[in-house]
């Protein structure tokens, strides 16, 4: 089996919100705009960190998912695409967090 990735995911994302699709959460979420996605995102930010904090494994799995997925729809309708995300956290990598985290303005 491949490996499943967060670009095949942001390619299926894309896929099906232009899809049209009635029955598609993606395409109905990006129908909605980003007021809705983001407030999506949000909840699903929440959910995540309260599985974590309880120490529940599996919801900390299903919420990390969720949370992923939503953030990609976020990006897509922002028309970010992932790669930028990705080339932004390569060049962080090259200095520490907290000296990155001091030069941000």
């Amino acid at each position: 089996m491949a490996e499943f990735s967060l670009p095949d995911l942001e390619k299926i994302i894309r896929e099906r919100a232009q899809s049209g699709d009635p029955d598609s959460w993606t395409a109905k979420l990006f129908a909605r705009g980003m007021d809705k996605a983001a407030q999506k995102l949000g909840e699903e930010a929440v959910e995540t960190v309260i599985a974590a904090v309880k120490g529940e494994r599996q919801a900390l799995v299903s919420e990390s998912a969720d949370l992923m997925y939503h953030w990609l729809v976020v990006l897509g309708i922002a028309g970010i695409p992932l790669s930028e995300v990705l080339k932004e956290l390569e060049g962080r990598t090259g200095r520490s967090g907290i000296a990155e985290k001091a030069s941000r303005p």
